[in-house]
């Protein structure tokens, strides 16, 4: 599994500038306007409920709005179409100026489009009759479709959640544990490169007033003598912080996971405060975030890319596992970690991308510290909690059906309820 675990690391372990929901709708107009071969004089998108939620009150690099609209205008006007989750880079303030005209102008239309993948993202941007066309479907970056002027030049097959889960049939919580103890430090010295872009993005987070300053807070409430700068508090303190800059449009790449900033930041940055508070060396923080980073990957497998259950559940309960391994935890040790967690914020729903997400993330960073201690004093939650099996195996899969059985309702009623607020405010 050696090979098979390296290789999903580099894919999923990405850089990404702004939140990835309207950044793939920003590479979606992108390669659109690449195929139309010029510039647009009308954008359209449909997409996802769950796109459609994860864009509406996010901040988009560099321009002080937020929403698909803007995203996507950004992304036919300027975006780089080879730039992948990176698109936005390098934006200037003359496209900005004119993406901000189209959106007022109403040039850019986005509305929801029902029963298609939970990840899905089409663009058609328009010149006179002319015409290109781009899908994305299941992942971020993925194009299942092409077209100019309705002529086919691209289709794919979309990867169907089954697809996903069998492709992973080999993997396990064992094995992972196997590979993170006997793989070459070489191998995954390219994590190093996520550690220092979350670092640095959190240390922005720190200095500006970025959304709900739930990071900037927990410093300035240290610095009063209010809270004690510790474990759980520097882990809450960089993470939020982290996430309250992303969130609300900083121009700084995060190292993403899983199709996900906040997912990436939050597996990251708590395993990243643990190995200094510990004064581990380096060869064993990269160990610890493989194997966070390895478990995330792992269990969204089952879950999926996009879903009402809120993804920093997976992401904090990977960095437990990373924190509960530079704490010297064993293989056991690891699994009460996980069922602690799934014990704790198991069912925090996801409705939508916004400031509100380092509020949510702060939370999960809390209960993984905890998980992770529990865990060490071997006190864990036993077969009869609830979803949590004695087998971490069964419930990790119990949590994938949580999420895909059992919250289909709630993502239904939290669209709902966003769509009417927008009523609302219109």
């Amino acid at each position: 599994m050696k090979e098979v675990y390296l290789q999903k690391l580099k894919e999923e372990f990405v850089p990404a500038l702004g939140c990835t929901e309207p950044v793939a709708v920003a590479y979606a107009a992108s390669k659109a306007r690449e195929i139309l071969n010029q510039f647009p004089d009308r954008i359209e998108f449909h997409v996802s409920g769950n796109i459609f939620k994860n864009g509406m009150g996010v901040g988009i690099p560099g321009s002080t709005m937020v929403g698909l609209t803007i995203a996507g205008a950004l992304g036919a006007l300027g975006g780089n179409p080879m730039a992948g989750l990176e698109v936005l880079d390098g934006i200037n303030h003359d496209v900005v100026e004119l993406a901000q005209t189209y959106v007022k102008q109403g040039k850019v239309k986005v509305d929801v489009k029902y029963n298609v993948a939970k990840l899905y993202i089409e663009c058609i941007c328009y010149k006179g009759e002319e015409s290109g066309r781009v899908i994305i479907q299941d992942r971020h970056t993925n194009i299942v479709s092409m077209e100019r002027n309705g002529v086919v030049l691209y289709k794919s097959n979309p990867e169907s959640k089954e697809d996903a889960v069998s492709s992973m049939k080999d993997w396990s919580f064992s094995s992972i544990y196997d590979f993170i103890n006997t793989v070459d430090i070489a191998d995954i010295a390219f994590l190093e490169k996520g550690i220092a872009l979350n670092k640095s993005i959190a240390e922005e987070g720190l200095k500006g007033c970025y959304g709900l300053q739930v990071g900037k807070s927990m410093m300035l409430n240290i610095q009063k003598g209010i809270l004690k700068e510790d474990l759980m508090s520097r882990s809450i303190m960089l993470t939020a912080a982290a996430s309250d800059a992303r969130m609300a449009g900083s121009s700084m790449p995060v190292m993403s996971n899983c199709g996900s900033g906040n997912q990436g930041i939050s597996v990251t940055l708590p395993v990243v405060v643990a190995a200094e508070e510990f004064k581990v060396g380096n060869d064993k923080l990269l160990r610890a975030l493989a194997l966070a980073l390895l478990v995330t990957i792992y269990m969204k497998s089952f879950v999926g890319q996009l879903s009402a259950l809120c993804g920093v559940l997976l992401s904090t309960a990977g960095a437990g596992c990373g924190i509960t391994y530079i704490m010297g935890g064993d293989f056991q040790q690891l699994g009460m970690t996980l069922q602690n967690m799934t014990g704790s914020v198991t069912g925090m729903i996801c409705d939508g991308a916004k400031y509100g997400c380092s509020h949510k993330i702060a939370a999960s960073v809390s209960a993984a510290i905890q998980s992770s201690l529990l865990a060490m004093n071997h006190n864990c939650l036993n077969g009869s909690n609830g979803i949590i099996d004695d087998d971490v195996e069964v419930t990790i899969r119990n949590i994938g059906r949580l999420a895909n059985e059992g919250m289909e309702v709630t993502d239904e009623v939290i669209l709902k309820t966003m769509l009417e607020k927008m009523k609302q405010v219109s």
